[in-house]
């Protein structure tokens, strides 16, 4: 393993150690951010996860949300902003987050955690940005 890899592994061990069920993500990113991690690509629905960090970029394979050719599911704003506040309140997994992104068409989404800021993508140039709060860590 590398020290990019040991790393953002180490982080996010602390981020899901501490984070609350409401509202959990502003605090895993600002983990992510104080281990040096600057943005964090998600490709959906491969559910592959590209990182950028201070000390090299890592990528994450996890398990695909669907297999064989499929049809994209068109862009669904209100659909999105669904999931994000289902998600935000607790009420969802991290999978099902996902699933339900890509129910609402999402292809792909970009987080920046030194803007904090995460926007959402469609195939076709649709797209939502959303920021989130700034959180302190002890």
């Amino acid at each position: 393993m590398s020290t990019a890899i040991d790393n953002l592994e180490a982080a996010l061990q602390r981020a899901f150690a501490g984070r609350p069920t409401v509202g959990g993500f502003p605090y895993l990113a600002e983990t992510l951010r104080r281990a040096g991690v600057t943005r964090n690509l998600w490709f959906l629905p491969a559910c592959q996860s590209l990182y950028l960090t201070e000390q090299g970029p890592v990528v994450t394979q996890d398990t695909p949300l669907v297999s064989g050719t499929v049809d994209v599911p068109p862009f669904d704003r209100e659909g999105l902003i669904a999931a994000l506040r289902t998600d935000q309140a607790g009420k969802s997994t991290f999978p099902e987050f996902l699933a339900a992104t890509w129910r609402a068409g999402i292809v792909r989404y970009d987080v920046d955690f030194d803007r904090r800021v995460v926007t959402y993508f469609g195939c076709n140039g649709d797209e939502y940005a959303e920021q989130y709060p700034a959180v302190e860590i002890s």
